[in-house]
């Protein structure tokens, strides 16, 4: 878990409930982004066919993930790249730290990457005392304010466009000419213009890595990226294992679906492969081009009931859809990665001891899968995650006791028969208008939210009752 997030998930949550100002972020930012997708989808038929061709190709890497590594690694070193191995987030910031130094640089952009924020790359870099300035504008708004992101799409959605404007007339000098979206864009871009062109070091990600070319590819839609990765001597690309694919027709298989999920468009303003550094003959490029591969608990996931969330292509859908992402938003969940596949993911990267109550939170109402672009079955890994906490004995003793009795009743059919019919007379009882206020042992629920008294008897009563009626007919 990140410094941030040393209180518990309960004490997040009631935080983000009672801030309006952060669900009113929230919903301008996923409304759209909902409602953008919907109309992509609208004009795509061949959606689940580009579905289904997604889920296999992301399999296939998967099963032979092996062969395809061996593969990229092979074909970039070739193209003149450096490939380094990181079997965990230490060894992979120990890395580029290295690289940094070694490129004595003092000054370096990045531009948005979730893998370097589960590594804690922007710590490490920060504990070397080498400068690192974010180059994406929502990423520049949360570095300002000190914080991490919120979604991996939009990493500062939970910002408002008036708290923004803070944050730029403090820092920004001068500030901005005015208030609204086009002037503090372009505050920004002057602010930013003179690291693009200074910094020593280019920092970012990889949406894939490209087995047969060797080549890294990312998705913008600023230009943040080229401007990071071109202008400095050093570019330096971090990249977990499973963003490989076989060849660049599957990277575009896969980007029809990334774009039109994540944000609604056909493709994003800037698609970028990167093969190598700079050649005889070019007209600019980085000297040198390295690529660290993160493991990180992935191996792992290759191997247990986890292993389709490695399909995941980071596009934010299950987050845009999810009922309990959009009451809370991002930091309440306390890892990197927040919504349905945070929740499983975080146990895999912090420990399910220290990210129990993440797979909890969760309706299961199964949305999340619903609008998947690779068919990620998020509801079944969070039982999964459901089930270890169970056999881990995570859970605490008055849960264990109440589904302990639970179980023995529901092994004795004329018992559960008896305690449902009590049950329910006692619910009709403590009901006022058909609404229960308050209630022992059901504090969670009734804290925020009313319980509806049951309208009549158990349910093998009312049955009773409906066919002695259709009988008597």
């Amino acid at each position: 878990m990140t410094a941030q997030d040393q209180t518990s998930f309960k004490a997040r949550a009631g935080a983000a409930l009672a801030d309006t100002t952060l669900k009113l972020a929230i919903d301008r930012t996923t409304g759209t982004a909902e409602r953008k997708r919907a109309a992509a989808l609208a004009g795509f038929p061949e959606f689940e066919a580009a579905r289904a061709r997604g889920a296999a190709i992301k399999d296939h890497v998967i099963a032979n993930l092996d062969h395809y590594l061996e593969t990229f690694e092979r074909n970039a070193t070739a193209a003149g790249a450096k490939v380094h191995w990181a079997a965990t987030a230490e060894e992979a910031c120990d890395i580029v730290v290295r690289l940094c130094r070694e490129a004595d640089a003092k000054h370096v952009t990045r531009s948005k990457s979730m893998l370097g924020e589960e590594i804690h790359l922007p710590d490490a870099l920060a504990t070397a005392g080498i400068e690192r300035v974010e180059t994406d504008l929502a990423e520049h708004i949360i570095q300002l304010a000190g914080e991490h992101p919120s979604h991996i799409i939009w990493p500062a959605m939970h910002r408002t466009r008036e708290q923004v404007a803070v944050l730029f007339n403090a820092d920004h000098k001068p500030p901005p000419d005015a208030e609204d979206p086009a002037s503090m864009v372009q505050s920004a871009r002057r602010v930013l213009r003179e690291k693009f062109l200074s910094a020593d070091v280019g920092i970012s990600g990889a949406n894939f890595l490209v087995a047969d070319t060797g080549a890294t590819c990312t998705v913008t839609n600023e230009g943040n990226a080229e401007l990071t990765t071109t202008p400095p001597r050093v570019h330096i690309v971090t990249a977990g294992i499973e963003k490989l694919v076989p060849t660049t027709a599957h990277a575009f298989a896969l980007l029809r679906l990334l774009v039109r999920s994540a944000t609604g468009g056909e493709l994003t303003q800037y698609t970028t492969f990167h093969c190598g550094p700079k050649r005889p003959g070019d007209a600019d490029g980085p000297e040198e081009m390295h690529i660290v591969l993160v493991d990180n608990g992935r191996s792992r996931m290759i191997k247990d009931e986890f292993r389709e969330m490695l399909r995941c292509i980071r596009c934010g859908a299950c987050m845009n859809h999810c009922v309990v992402y959009r009451q809370i938003g991002g930091h309440a969940y306390g890892g990197t990665y927040p919504g349905p596949m945070g929740a499983v993911l975080t146990p895999v990267l912090d420990g399910l001891k220290q990210s129990r109550d993440l797979p909890f939170a969760c309706t299961m109402n199964g949305r999340c899968a619903e609008v998947c672009p690779v068919r990620i079955p998020l509801p079944t890994l969070l039982r999964a995650w459901r089930v270890r906490s169970w056999e881990e004995g995570l859970e605490k003793a008055p849960m264990r006791a109440g589904l302990g009795l639970w179980a023995t009743l529901a092994r004795r059919p004329g018992l559960y028969r008896l305690a449902s019919a009590i049950a329910v007379r006692t619910l009709r009882v403590l009901g006022r208008s058909g609404w229960i206020r308050s209630l022992p042992l059901a504090g969670g629920w009734t804290e925020h939210r009313d319980l509806p008294a049951p309208a009549g008897g158990t349910f093998m009563e009312r049955y009773k009752a409906e066919r002695a009626k259709g009988d008597s007919r």
